[in-house]
């Protein structure tokens, strides 16, 4: 008698009902993962990137009054340090007014493609430089690896980016061949223009 009660206490212990609070919130957390994963990163800074064209516009002016090659490449650099910046303060900011996370799936991904090319692009320009090699092809390698970087980030955002970063590639293909005296207003129309066009699309389709 004894043997029988205690398999039906068994029997009873294994049919306990599921806490449906735990599989709500399970389930919720199954939808909020899928959704980071296919939802796209659009904290990508339009406003920002008008900035960064109106200094480039300025930075190419300044470079191209330089009498040696030294300071004209120490302005490009200053010029793209003061777009780094300019570019994650307004990638912050766009993301705050968003409400949209800069540690999201989509934002990581973004970054997971977008630096890689530029880490390639600091090396090669630290080597080129040390060779001495002409203004025509340091340019041609800013321009294809930086917009090669916004087509890899580009994949992870909204699908304008990734037509601006084959844009610029496009450029730094035509910077091989054009003349040395055109190279600053290549870079200004690349740098600024572009920046300035695709930063009013994205500022007014997609949230500043």
């Amino acid at each position: 008698m004894a043997k029988i009660e205690a398999i039906r206490k068994e029997h009873h212990q294994t049919n306990e009902p599921v806490n449906v609070g735990d599989k709500a919130i399970d389930n919720l957390r199954f939808i909020r993962e899928t959704m980071e994963r296919s939802t796209h990163f659009t904290a990508v800074p339009g406003y920002g990137g008008i900035l960064m064209g109106v200094t480039a516009v300025a930075a190419a002016y300044i470079a191209n009054v330089q009498a040696d090659f030294r300071s004209w490449q120490t302005t490009w650099l200053i010029e793209a340090a003061l777009a780094f910046v300019i570019g994650l303060f307004a990638m912050w900011q766009k993301s705050k007014i968003s409400k949209t996370s800069l540690m999201s799936a989509p934002a990581k991904k973004f970054a997971l493609g977008f630096f890689p090319p530029l880490i390639c692009g600091v090396i090669l320009t630290y080597a080129l430089f040390r060779l001495g090699t002409d203004k025509d092809l340091v340019i041609s390698v800013w321009l294809l690896l930086y917009g090669t970087a916004v087509v890899c980030g580009g994949m992870f955002s909204v699908k304008i980016v990734s037509i601006m970063g084959w844009i610029f590639i496009l450029m730094g293909a035509l910077a091989v061949f054009v003349p040395t005296m055109y190279s600053d207003g290549l870079m200004a129309f690349s740098f600024g223009i572009l920046h300035i066009i695709f930063g009013v699309i994205i500022a007014r389709k997609y949230g500043g």
